[in-house]
C-alpha cells in the first residue's frame, strides 16, 4: 500500500489516543520528575552537572524567528579568551565577517523575506583558528512557510523564570510554533469560568491542575520570541456533562441508526470523562464550538487553533440515522472555524492520513500528519511528505507527529539517538519537520508522557539538526524538482543507492534547482532495521565514513561544489575540490555520519 492519506485500517487509525486508556498515575503524579535533568542553565556562577542529560548552550539569539529588516541579537554564555570572529552565511556563501569583542552583539540580515542564514563563531589563539559555535537565523514574515513545530504539555504553577527557561530552550532549537496540548478544561467548553471571570485554575481531562497564569505566561513568552501559539482541541469532543452546557443530542455521532449509542472514546479513571464525539459537519455544533473558542480568544492571546481528530471511526451516523462521511465533514468544519476567526491560524491533524485530501484543500496553514502503523519504513515516511506536497501543490509544508521509540515510552529510560537522527535525516531532507521537542522528548501521543529522556549528545545533535534545517531551509523546503541522480563510488566503504532507502547502503535523494543541484546522502550502511519508529530503541549508530570518493553525472558545467552536514563542523558549508571531465564530476566527501548534503552550483 502506498503510504499516504486515504483508507488506513481502522485498527491502525484508531491507534490515536488508545494509549490514553493505559496511562497510569505515573504521568499524573510525576510530570516533572526529570524536569531538572532537562536544565541547560548554570546556577549563579557555578556550573551544574546533570550527568547524562546536561546540555551546555554557548550561543543563543533573542528570537526564533525574525521579520525582514529586524536585527538579530546574539549572546554568548561566556567570553572565550581568544580573538573572536563571526561569519554570516547564506546557502554556503559568505555574506559578512566581523570581529566580536563582547558577549552580545547584533547583526541585521540582508533585505528579503523567507531566508535562512547561518552564523559561525571562531576563536583564534596562538595563530590557530577554531570553530566554537554555529547558530541559524530564520528571516520570515510568516512561520508557516518553514514551520518548526514544538509543544507544551504541563501547566502547573510556574514562575516567570521557569516559563522563560522552557521557552528559551525551544527558541534555541529554532522552534517557531507551539502546540499547547491539554491546556483546556472541557473539550466542548475549553475555557474554565467566563470571559469576565476566568477561573485561575482548572482540572484537565486527567485531573492535573492547570493554571491560568502559566498558560498566559507561556503565550507571552513564546510570542516575545517570534513564535506562534496554537491551542489544542478536538474537532468533535464533548464530555459527559456537555448537555448541561448546551450541547444537543442531535449534534452527536452515533454507532447505530437509532441514535442509542453515541460514538465515544472510552476512558477510565483517573480521566474525568470519556470523550463523546459530535458531528463536525453539523452547522449548529460548528457555531457552538466557534462561540466557545471565541471565549478562549477573549481571555488568551493564542494565535490559532490546532484541530485534533481520532482517525477513521468506521461507519458512524447522525441523529437521524444518515451515514456520516467523517473525512468529508472536515472541510466545512475548518471553513466555519476560519469564518468565525479569520485572523487566526488553523492546523489540523490527519491521523494516519485520514481526511488529508480534504484538509489540504481547506484554510489550514500547514499539513500535520500523525503517522502510525500504516507507514513503517523510512521510505514510507518520505512518501507522506511527498504526498502532502502533491495534495497542496507544494504550497503547504508538512509537520509529522512521528513517535520514535514508541514501544519503550511506557517505561523510563533514554531515547535512542540513532533512531531519532536517522528519522530526522529523512524527514528534514524531504522538506518536512518533526514534532518532537517540548519540555521533554515526545515519544508518545499522550504529550505529558516524559518517560524517555534525551542524553546530552542527542540534545547537542538536535541543536545542529534544527540549525541545519533552518539555515538551509531554502534548499530543503523552498521549491526544487525532485530528481534521481546518477551517482557512484568506487570506494568500498561507500555503497550508494538511489532512494528508496535500503539496508546496508547510503541512500541518495535530492532536488534540482535552476542554478544548483542538491544531493542528500543518508547513511543506512549499519542500520539493523529500516523501520523509522525504532520501536524498542535498538537502531544502530552508523560508523563514520571518511574521505570517500564520489562521482556524479551532470550535463552542465559546474562552477562550485560544497557540502554541509548537521554532523560535521556545526553545519558550516565546506567547499570541495572537484574535477569535471565531460559529464562526470568527481570529488571527495570529507565525512558521512548520518546525513550529508552536497551542492553542485552552475554558472
Amino acid at each position: 500500500m502506498l503510504c499516504r492519506a486515504g483508507h488506513p485500517d481502522m485498527a491502525d487509525a484508531n491507534k490515536k489516543h488508545m494509549m490514553l486508556k493505559k496511562i497510569t498515575a505515573l504521568f499524573v503524579l510525576i510530570p516533572f520528575l526529570f524536569a531538572a535533568c532537562d536544565d541547560y542553565y548554570d546556577t549563579k556562577n557555578d556550573p551544574v552537572t546533570y550527568g547524562d542529560t546536561y546540555l551546555h548552550i554557548g550561543i543563543s539569539t533573542d528570537k526564533a524567528l525574525y521579520r525582514p529588516g529586524e536585527a538579530v541579537t546574539f549572546t554568548l554564555k561566556e567570553k572565550p579568551a581568544g580573538i573572536l570572529t563571526v561569519r554570516y552565511f547564506h546557502l554556503g556563501t559568505l555574506l559578512k565577517e566581523e570581529s566580536v569583542d563582547n558577549t552580545s552583539w547584533s547583526w541585521t540580515p540582508p533585505e528579503g523575506d523567507f531566508k535562512g542564514y547561518m552564523a559561525a563563531l571562531y576563536e583564534s589563539k596562538n595563530g590557530q583558528e577554531q570553530l566554537l559555535y554555529t547558530i541559524a537565523i530564520d528571516v520570515s514574515s510568516d512561520w508557516t512557510r518553514f514551520p518548526r513545530y514544538g509543544f507544551l504539555s504541563s501547566y502547573g504553577e510556574m514562575s516567570k523564570a521557569e516559563i522563560d527557561h522552557q521557552i528559551d530552550l525551544l527558541t534555541r532549537y529554532r522552534i517557531n510554533g507551539i502546540q499547547f496540548y491539554d491546556w483546556l478544561h472541557d473539550h466542548h467548553r475549553p475555557l474554565a469560568g467566563t470571559t469576565a471571570a476566568p477561573q485561575p485554575t482548572w482540572p484537565d481531562l486527567i485531573g492535573r491542575t492547570n493554571y491560568l497564569s502559566t498558560v498566559k505566561g507561556y503565550i507571552d513568552a513564546a510570542q516575545a520570541k517570534g513564535m506562534k501559539t496554537m491551542f489544542y482541541n478536538l474537532a468533535y469532543g464533548a464530555l459527559e456533562n456537555a448537555s448541561t452546557d448546551g450541547v444537543a443530542e442531535e449534534w452527536h455521532l452515533y454507532r447505530d441508526q437509532e441514535h442509542r449509542e453515541k460514538d465515544n472514546h472510552h476512558l477510565d479513571p483517573p480521566f474525568r470523562s470519556s470523550i463523546y464525539l459530535t458531528n463536525p459537519g453539523n452547522s449548529e455544533w460548528q457555531a457552538y464550538l466557534a462561540a466557545r473558542h471565541d471565549d478562549v480568544y477573549r481571555v488568551f492571546n493564542f494565535d490559532g487553533y490546532h484541530i485534533d481528530q481520532l482517525g477513521n471511526r468506521g461507519t458512524v451516523y447522525d441523529y437521524d440515522g444518515n451515514t456520516v462521511d467523517l473525512a468529508a465533514s472536515y472541510l466545512p468544519f475548518i471553513a466555519a472555524m476560519k469564518q468565525a476567526q479569520p485572523n487566526k491560524r488553523l492546523v489540523m491533524n490527519a491521523v494516519s492520513g485520514y481526511g488529508q485530501e480534504q484538509i489540504a484543500q481547506s484554510a489550514t496553514d500547514i499539513l500535520y500528519t500523525e503517522v502510525w502503523n500504516e507507514c513503517q519504513s523510512y521510505a514510507d515516511l518520505a512518501d507522506v511528505i511527498a504526498y502532502n506536497d502533491q495534495l497542496s501543490g507544494g504550497n503547504k509544508r508538512t509537520v509529522l507527529a512521528a513517535y520514535i521509540n514508541y514501544g519503550r515510552s511506557g517505561s523510563t529510560g533514554y531515547v535512542n539517538a540513532p533512531g531519532v537522527l536517522l528519522a530526522n535525516a529523512v524527514i528534514f531532507s524531504f522538506g518536512g519537520a518533526h514534532l518532537e521537542l517540548g519540555e521533554h522528548y515526545l515519544a508518545n501521543e499522550y504529550f505529558p508522557n516524559n518517560n524517555l529522556q534525551m542524553k546530552s549528545a542527542l540534545k547537542e545533535s538536535l541543536l545542529h539538526y534544527y540549525d541545519f534545517m533552518t539555515a538551509y531551509q531554502n534548499l530543503l523546503r523552498d521549491g526544487g524538482e525532485p530528481v534521481q541522480f546518477d551517482i557512484s563510488s568506487a570506494d568500498e566503504k561507500l555503497i550508494v543507492k538511489n532512494w528508496p532507502a535500503s539496508q546496508g547502503s547510503v541512500a541518495v535523494t535530492g532536488k534540482m534547482f535552476p542554478v544548483r543541484d542538491v544531493i542528500h546522502l543518508i547513511n543506512f550502511t549499519d542500520a539493523n532495521s529500516m523501520e523509522w519508529r525504532d520501536n524498542n530503541g535498538s537502531q544502530k549508530e552508523p560508523a563514520a565514513i571518511a574521505n570517500a570518493d564520489l562521482t556524479v553525472k551532470s550535463h552542465r558545467p559546474v562552477k562550485n561544489v560544497w557540502f554541509a552536514s548537521p554532523d560535521y563542523q556545526g553545519g558550516v558549508a565546506v567547499s570541495l575540490q572537484f574535477t569535471q571531465q565531460g559529464d562526470t564530476v568527481s570529488f571527495t566527501l570529507p565525512l558521512l555520519k548520518y546525513w550529508d548534503m552536497v551542492v553542485l552550483e552552475y554558472a
